[in-house]
């Protein structure tokens, strides 16, 4: 399974994608917006948002991107790594 993980915090990069190794997913994250972001997603299986650490630019083409391929959102206030933990025990079983 594959997902995105877009927002949370610059330091927590690193362990936001160990926590999807356990869970046996591959991720990326996006921390802050690249150049060229709406390629740069691809087509993952899911993708997470935490709301409060990003941009609204970023929503908005997570947004976009979901509606074209059909691709589930999980909207998640805090970028806890319990947050996260919990979201991928629900989707990757």
């Amino acid at each position: 399974m594959s997902v995105v993980v877009v927002g949370g915090n610059d330091r927590m990069a690193a362990r936001y994608k160990d926590i999807c190794k356990e869970h046996n997913c591959k991720a990326k994250v996006f921390t802050q917006m690249p150049s060229d972001f709406a390629s740069k997603i691809g087509c993952p299986d899911l993708m997470v948002v935490f709301t409060n650490t990003c941009s609204h630019k970023m929503v908005n083409t997570v947004n976009s991107r979901s509606e074209k391929h059909n691709i589930p959102i999980v909207r998640i206030h805090n970028a806890s790594v319990n947050a996260l933990k919990t979201v991928l025990e629900q989707y990757a079983r």
